[in-house]
Order: C-alpha cells, then sequence, then structure tokens
C-alpha cells in the first residue's frame, strides 16, 4: 500500500499572547510574556497567583449565546481556533465528500472549569442534586469534537487523544495517520484546555510543579536556565488542517508545510518525572525521523517541549544531544513556553502551530528569559536566547511529553513538489 502525502492548508491559534495566528506569530517574534495575576478567580491565598490568561475572548463571535452556555470554556477554545483554521484554508464544504471529513482533538483534562463549577455550586447549596442538564456533555473530553463536526457537517472520523500534556500532539499524529493511509482526505486536528480553575492551580501547586514567582510573572517560566522553578500553568487552543496533497493541490490550496513523521513512545518510569537520561524523549525524536526516512543531519529546528521544570529540561536536552551527537550544535533550538506559559493538553498544537509557522517564514522564535546559564546543561548549544533567529528551516520537530510517560515527537518539513 503506498502511503498518501499529508501537507498543513489551515491554521488557528487562540493564545495567552493573541487571539489570532497572525497576532500569536507576531508576539512570539517579538518575545512577549503571556504571565499575569490571575483574573478568573481570587487566588491571593494560593502559592501561585498567575498564569497565562487568554484575554478578551469572546465566544459570540463564534456562536450564539443559546450554543455558548452547552460549552465548557475548552469546547470554546477549540471552536475560536478551528473556526480561524478553516477560514484560512479556504475549504468549500459544499464541493468535498464530508464522509471522508474529520476531526481529531486533543485535551487533557476536558471541561475541568465546568466540573469546579458545578461541585462548588453544589457543595454551597442544601444538598439537593441540582446540576445542569449539560454538566455531563460540557465535560466529557470527546465533546470538543463533536461540537466541531456538527459545527462544519463533517461525518468521517471524529474522536478526541488523552494522554496529559501530549495529547493534541497524539491527535494530530492521529490525523496525518488517518489521512496517509487513505481513511479521509481532511482532518482538523489540534488541541484545547482551560485549566486556569481553583482546582488547577491549586492541584499543581500541592505537587510543587508551578512556579511561584509571584513578583515577577513575566520573567517566572525560565526554560534551561539555571533558576528555573517550575512551569506557568496556560490556557488556549491550536488549530490545524491537515490535508492530502492530492486533494490539497486540486483546490490550489495555500500549502504551510508537509507532516514528515510521528514519533511516539513510553517512558514507563513514573507516575510525573521524566527518564534522568531522557531515554523517552529520544525514542520519540528517533522514531519520528525514521519514520520520516531522514537523517539526523536533516533537522534544523526543534521547539522542545521546554516547561522550565528543574528535571525535564535537563532531560530532554541529554536526549537532544544522545540522538544528534556533534548535529545537536547546528540546530536552533527553542521553548516558546517562555512565552505563552504551558498549555497542557493543547500545547502541542499551539506549539505544533509555530513550528509550521517558523518553517514557514524561515523564522525560529526565541527562548526568552534566560538570565544565567545552567551548570548541568551544555549552554554551547543554540537555545535561540531572548531573540529570534533567521535561518532556512526545511525541516523541524515539534516535542510534547505527558504525566504518565507519553512522548510524541511531530517532524514537519518544507513543501517540495
Amino acid at each position: 500500500m503506498e502511503l498518501r502525502r499529508v501537507v498543513i492548508t489551515g491554521l488557528g491559534a487562540l493564545t495567552p499572547i493573541g487571539n489570532s495566528c497572525n497576532e500569536y506569530w507576531r508576539n512570539l517574534l517579538l518575545g512577549v510574556s503571556g504571565a499575569c495575576p490571575i483574573s478568573r478567580f481570587d487566588a491571593s491565598l494560593f502559592k501561585t497567583r498567575f498564569a497565562c490568561e487568554v484575554k478578551g475572548f469572546d465566544i459570540l463571535k463564534y456562536v450564539d449565546i443559546k450554543e455558548s452556555r452547552k460549552m465548557d470554556l475548552f469546547t470554546q477554545f477549540a471552536i475560536a481556533s478551528v473556526c480561524e483554521a478553516m477560514e484560512d484554508s479556504q475549504i468549500d464544504l459544499s464541493s468535498v465528500n464530508l464522509a471522508r471529513a474529520g476531526v481529531i482533538w486533543g485535551t487533557g483534562i476536558g471541561g475541568f472549569t465546568t466540573c469546579v463549577e458545578e461541585m462548588n455550586a453544589f457543595a454551597q447549596g442544601d444538598g439537593a442534586p441540582r446540576f445542569s442538564p449539560f454538566f455531563i456533555p460540557k465535560i466529557i473530553a470527546d465533546i470538543s469534537a463533536g461540537q466541531i463536526s456538527m459545527m462544519f457537517g463533517l461525518k468521517g472520523p471524529n474522536y478526541v487523544t488523552t494522554s496529559a500534556c501530549a495529547s493534541s500532539s497524539n491527535a494530530i499524529a492521529d490525523a496525518f495517520n488517518i489521512i496517509r493511509l487513505g481513511k479521509a482526505d481532511f482532518v482538523i486536528t489540534g488541541g484545547s484546555e482551560a485549566p486556569i480553575n481553583t482546582a488547577g492551580v491549586g492541584g499543581f501547586n500541592s505537587m510543587q510543579a508551578m512556579s511561584t514567582r509571584n513578583d515577577s510573572p513575566t520573567t517566572a517560566s525560565r526554560p534551561f536556565d539555571r533558576d528555573r522553578n517550575g512551569f506557568v500553568i496556560g490556557e488556549g487552543s491550536g488549530a490545524l488542517i491537515l490535508e492530502e496533497l492530492g486533494h490539497a493541490i486540486k483546490r490550489g490550496a495555500k500549502i504551510y508545510a508537509e507532516v514528515g513523521g510521528c514519533g511516539l513512545s513510553s517512558d514507563a518510569y513514573h507516575l510525573t518525572a521524566p527518564q534522568p537520561d531522557g531515554e523517552g524523549a529520544y525514542l520519540a525524536m528517533k522514531n519520528s525521523l525514521e519514520e520520516a526516512e531522514l537523517p539526523i543531519e536533516a533537522v534544523d529546528h526543534i521547539n522542545t517541549h521546554g516547561t522550565s521544570t528543574p528535571l525535564g529540561d535537563i532531560a530532554e536536552v541529554k536526549a537532544i544531544q544522545s540522538l544528534f551527537g556533534e548535529h545537536a550544535y547546528r540546530i536552533n533550538i527553542n521553548s516558546i513556553k517562555s512565552m505563552i506559559g504551558h498549555l497542557l493538553g493543547a500545547a502541542g498544537a499551539v506549539e505544533s502551530v509555530a513550528t509550521v509557522l517558523t518553517i514557514y517564514h524561515d523564522i525560529v522564535p526565541p527562548t526568552i528569559n534566560h538570565f544565567e546559564d545552567d551548570e548541568n546543561i551544555d549552554n554551547k548549544l543554540n537555545f535561540t536566547f531572548n531573540k529570534a533567529q533567521e535561518r532556512i528551516v526545511n525541516v523541524a520537530m515539534s516535542n510534547a511529553f505527558g504525566f504518565g510517560g507519553h512522548n510524541t515527537s511531530l517532524l514537519f518539513k518544507k513543501y517540495k513538489v
């Protein structure tokens, strides 16, 4: 069986530094931080009192108020980025086979905000079970894909992947495989997350996973820096339109890049910590290269998972050096979580959008907030610290790793006829 080529023909983003793809990309290149004091709830008693929130979002730009009340915030975020991606793709749904058009979405937690709100209301009530009839449909993770398919009438493969912070990267990998195996012509994919609430912030605080640099939120996310002390929680959504190459060419679509391969692996090690030697990350990147049938020397850029945690950053750097050897010093490495925070299950999608744009524009966004070298990290590597760098990017990877040891590495490349 001959595998079909898969290209990216539409992008959408709703992020802490921009509510559209163009705004997001512009602020990435400028090194803008999206961190600010939490506005969603009173965080004055929490260890961490800041986050990377989406700002100025209005779901009523996309659906009416009646429909919006049936959606948790993570689904609302999904709808926003998908609408942008579909508009960007300029696909005419009246001229395609809707039975061969699917939605494969990713989220780590799903309707977390609704769950917290409903349980708080119950706890503060008189004990009578006065739950919203939309409570269950709003919290289940798969409803995001369901809502997207209903909005656009897509009748092909439809489901959600959940693998913690690798969720939306797994969704993109599945969409890639579905198309190249001939089971669909185009797939809306990506991911969304809305975890900034009392339970989300409190839960990660109890794990001591988040930065507590409350006096300087904008400099709190410091991937690969000596004084990094945890991630900054974020929220938002990223959407990509993946399309079979012939299908895209036939309709004259703009092609941003091609999906070359996806590498998956498991740490099989610890509930939350990565393998210290980075073996799982190594295997994921190695697998993506092998699937793309490319040598290590082909890789120009790696958008790392780079969460700004003491253990995770070191393990990922070890994996990169182990796989790429001397070529690692010729790769532009970055972590845009320094600007947008960690979007959990949406991270892979939002960062894949940035990786695709890096290939399309030949500019690598910076890793901001680097102040001091970490003696445990080889700083001869090019981490693209503090300033964007122009270079030809033909091949780039986007890494995402999740609690439970889930590892994904997506490989994108310049589209060539």
